[in-house]
């Protein structure tokens, strides 16, 4: 990774949230690029970095990387893929790249996706990779329920999470009340205090919510302001990657299409 490495200060102010990376090297790369640029501080990573992409062990390798350096990382259900059974939920298509990232790892990346926790804390927030209410369960949060079971399942008052492939925001008043938005374009928001949040960043390399450009989100620490963004990236590189590979070809089809 062309980058010079430093160590992050311990009262981090700006933190790049990325998640469901996929293996997708281009869209990791553009999205590593833009907040570099945007002079992130601190990176955290909500798993799923291998799985239908065509580059497993380059972002492993990345991201064992910024964790040397002090990111945060938690597992996703394709990481814990690689060493336990698949998951019943796991479509056939997705069974099919995780045998193929099995015999592309070495031990150490193995290892490494292997051995991450399920949830990490930091100040106020938590970062996991689906649901805080349980994180084994791998349940999707598609709605106020399962957010608000979330939110309810921890004291900290911003959690961040993957999985659900789209980006989304939810909130939790004092009293209980939830609500709920889809942010657009290069969205900015401020986090109230007095409020509990839910932040579902999108995906780096596997977005599907009709938009190809890749997601991922900045959050400010001390200004408590969170910005979406969507990040362009040569995705017709990645999904020949993938064909050539000899991977399902729906799989870099959708790359195409955010689907």
């Amino acid at each position: 990774m062309p980058r010079q490495l430093a160590r992050y200060p311990l009262a981090t102010m700006l933190i790049a949230i990325l998640t469901d990376i996929h293996a997708n090297r281009e869209a990791f790369t553009a999205c590593l690029a833009h907040a570099e640029e945007r002079r992130a501080q601190r990176y955290a990573f909500l798993g799923d970095f291998v799985g239908y992409g065509a580059d497993p062990c380059w972002v492993v390798d990345t991201v064992m990387e910024y964790v040397a350096d002090g990111a945060i990382a938690v597992q996703g259900n394709h990481d814990a893929a690689i060493s336990q059974a698949a998951g019943k939920n796991m479509n056939p298509q997705a069974r099919a790249v995780v045998e193929w990232t099995r015999s592309q790892l070495n031990e150490q990346q193995r290892s490494f996706l292997e051995q991450l926790p399920m949830t990490q804390e930091a100040g106020h927030c938590l970062f996991v990779h689906a649901t805080a209410a349980d994180p084994h369960s791998w349940e999707y949060i598609t709605g106020t329920v399962e957010a608000l079971k979330s939110m309810y399942a921890t004291q900290r008052r911003i959690t961040f999470c993957g999985h659900v492939h789209q980006p989304a925001l939810y909130n939790m008043s004092p009293t209980g009340k939830v609500s709920s938005f889809v942010p657009t374009g290069d969205s900015s928001i401020p986090l109230g205090t007095q409020r509990h949040w839910l932040v579902l960043p999108g995906s780096v390399g596997q977005p599907r919510d009709g938009n190809p450009a890749a997601c991922y989100a900045l959050y400010d620490d001390v200004t408590h302001e969170l910005i979406y963004f969507r990040v362009p990236y040569d995705y017709d590189t990645a999904a020949e990657k993938i064909r050539a590979a000899g991977l399902p070809q729906s799989v870099g089809n959708r790359l195409q299409h955010g689907l």
